[in-house]
């Protein structure tokens, strides 16, 4: 059973464990995800899997419910439930634990029960000291993160090593023999380990792209082509392969998680923040320099993309809505348009067109 089993993480996982025969549950929150998951329609984008989940559909391996009966049932729960960051910043360990009370009301003895979302570091060991005080001590728990790129992950499933935490050894191997059946390698640490090992992952992806939009800020300032500069610097040369292009660095993990890593180093750190504020203050600056050339009080302008990366739906946090709020106070009228982000306020692509005096790129889709 897959606790938010209809989601961007608990989807793809549960085809990826029906394709190998396991008897998935998708337990969700929404009846209409549900409904849709059961009708072979998936609720976001994500490459190959629409054909597989009418395929395991069809073959009786998989089904989306809202009701928590299934728990009872399985013999492995997965929990795709992560620690969100609250109005101050700091990780939300209130939300999460919630949404683990009525679980913790109803698993059992032998259960293995896998946290699959970013954490908070330490929060696996304190829901493991839960567990106990519940007597619960026959419950076997790990943390095994996903480190999927969102629309790829039944790829990169079947290539990428899973990092196994156990609270015991038993909770290890368990977890361990799981993944095993869809994952190529699997890689033991401890709890606070694999949660810092996520966090880690993101923040340092977060920080790549700052370094590039601090650069390009920089090459602006002096007038100097940035993208001339990016392809001379990287070209046969192998050592700035790593160098990411400038851009709306943004999404549902990025940001969020180098804010949790933050707070665990107790508000201290410094790459972090600076970058930060240097990846949500592009709107800003991207702006900042329109406003230079052009008489934007005067001008419609168009943003082109509203997801918060390439070819996706998903527009959660994404940067696109922040130049339109910026935009919003500079100029005679905002208009915004997106392929793929199902969201009603957005203008038709031709409209746009139509209409605008000047159009900005806020997601590079392959159509525009």
């Amino acid at each position: 059973a897959v606790v938010g089993g209809c989601g961007h993480v608990g989807l793809p996982l549960g085809l990826a464990f029906a394709q190998k025969g396991f008897a998935v549950d998708l337990l969700d929150v929404s009846p209409e995800r549900a409904a849709e998951v059961n009708g072979g329609r998936m609720p976001f984008q994500e490459e190959g899997a629409e054909a597989l989940l009418r395929q395991m559909l069809q073959a009786g391996r998989i089904r989306a419910t809202t009701d928590p009966a299934v728990l009872d049932r399985a013999g492995v729960l997965i929990v795709t439930i992560g620690t969100p960051v609250d109005e101050y910043l700091d990780p939300s360990v209130g939300e999460f634990d919630r949404a683990m009370t009525d679980l913790l009301g109803r698993v059992r003895p032998g259960q293995l029960l896998v946290l699959r979302s970013t954490l908070f570091p330490g929060v696996t060991d304190r829901l493991a000291r839960q567990l106990e005080q519940r007597g619960l001590t026959d419950v076997d728990l790990a943390y095994c993160p996903e480190r999927i790129v969102q629309g790829q992950s039944l790829r990169e499933l079947e290539q990428l090593p899973q990092l196994v935490a156990g609270t015991t050894t038993r909770a290890a191997e368990r977890a361990a023999e799981l993944f095993r059946a869809i994952c190529p390698k699997v890689l033991f640490l401890r709890p606070i380990e694999a949660e810092l090992a996520k966090l880690f992952c993101n923040a340092w992806r977060y920080i790549n792209f700052a370094i590039a939009n601090q650069f390009y800020v920089m090459a602006r300032h002096f007038e100097a082509d940035f993208h001339t500069i990016y392809h001379a610097l990287r070209e046969d040369y192998p050592r700035m392969a790593s160098l990411a292009r400038p851009g709306f660095a943004a999404g549902p993990c990025l940001l969020k998680d180098t804010m949790q890593l933050g707070a665990f180093n107790h508000g201290s750190f410094v790459l972090g923040q600076a970058a930060m504020m240097i990846n949500e203050g592009l709107p800003y600056l991207v702006v900042q320099d329109l406003k230079r050339d052009y008489p934007l009080s005067e001008m419609t302008v168009g943003i082109l993309g509203m997801a918060f990366k390439p070819n996706s739906d998903d527009p959660r946090s994404s940067l696109s809505y922040k130049l339109r709020k910026v935009l919003l106070l500079e100029c005679k009228q905002v208009l915004c348009t997106d392929p793929f982000v199902p969201d009603p306020e957005l203008t038709p692509l031709a409209e746009v067109l139509d209409r605008a005096d000047l159009l900005i790129v806020g997601t590079p889709h392959d159509c525009y």
